[in-house]
């Protein structure tokens, strides 16, 4: 047996593929070959002989796991740039002007473009930021009722976060590992991660009854945007990224610095009322973090 291993784990120098140096015996494949599998497997006290091409074409090719990561950390912006003129109290605060990654994320970047030129017959314009934290602040977008939706029917468009955003926002988790909301990164919301599963409900139809799913809550309709002031892995989960602030982040640290309604949510009465459903603490909780003053877009669209 033990001639039988040495003759197996000597390596042939003109190869770099590990053959045996000679043919086996039927009488000796039938007394090692319970014996293969420990040998060639990773844990093998030889590991010589748990090499094979395969592994070799795996760390072969460093350069393209270099292109990947370069192309994950700084994609190729788009021509056309976005804009958008903030105020703070009727103050102009400032122009904030934002690169597109249109070759990476064409879906998100198509639909953050229209809503900031108007092209969609609805646009950013006169909105407000509603969320302000320290890693990052958080715009309105548009409304899903209202006048909003009636503009937007005129021009055909639809205010929901479509499941293309989202197959989107899932490909680029997957080709992407680590934060992708990194500072000064502009994102759409498209997922609510909060957001409670579909409640079954008994329907009657047609004399007979039948089991349907009721929606509990809102799903964000992919107006919503971010700018992260620091790397915001939080947002990770439900932002698909699509751009970044090229110029004016002296403006977003000006929006960051507004006073906001503080944070409660450590109260004992709030965890009660939370934890009984009583819609007082749903309403208190979208509250928090949102400033004191208005921070509006006076002015928005895209720059040549």
């Amino acid at each position: 047996m033990n001639q039988l291993i040495q003759t197996l784990s000597k390596p042939n120098p003109n190869s770099s593929i590990l053959v045996p140096p000679r043919k086996l015996s039927r009488r000796a494949l039938a007394i090692v070959g319970p014996t293969l599998p420990l040998l060639l497997s990773p844990l093998s006290p030889f590991p010589s002989l748990a090499q094979s091409n395969g592994d070799d074409a795996i760390t072969a090719s460093p350069q393209l796991n270099q292109v990947v990561t370069d192309f994950c950390k700084d994609p190729p912006i788009s021509p056309k740039q976005a804009f958008l003129d903030v105020s703070i109290d009727g103050e102009p605060a400032g122009r904030i002007v934002i690169g597109l990654y249109g070759d990476t994320v064409p879906l998100g970047s198509s639909r953050f473009a229209g809503l900031v030129s108007g092209a969609t017959g609805i646009s950013y314009r006169r909105k407000e930021f509603i969320k302000i934290v320290p890693n990052y602040v958080q715009h309105a977008g548009v409304r899903s009722y209202g006048i909003d939706v009636e503009l937007a029917q005129r021009t055909g468009s639809e205010l929901s976060a479509s499941n293309s955003l989202v197959t989107e926002w899932d490909e680029t988790s997957k080709r992407c590992p680590g934060t992708k909301n990194v500072s000064g990164s502009v994102g759409i919301v498209v997922l609510d991660p909060n957001k409670p599963p579909p409640k079954p409900k008994l329907v009657a139809r047609q004399g007979r009854l039948e089991i349907d799913q009721e929606e509990v809550g809102l799903a964000p309709n992919g107006t919503e945007f971010t700018i992260a002031l620091k790397d915001a892995p939080e947002l990770d989960a439900s932002t698909l990224v699509v751009g970044k602030v090229l110029d004016g982040m002296d403006v977003v640290k000006k929006i960051a610095l507004v006073k906001t309604v503080k944070e409660n949510t450590s109260s004992p009465y709030f965890r009660v009322a939370k934890l009984i459903g009583d819609k007082r603490a749903v309403v208190a909780e979208r509250g928090f973090n949102r400033p004191y003053s208005k921070v509006v877009v006076t002015n928005s669209g895209l720059i040549d």
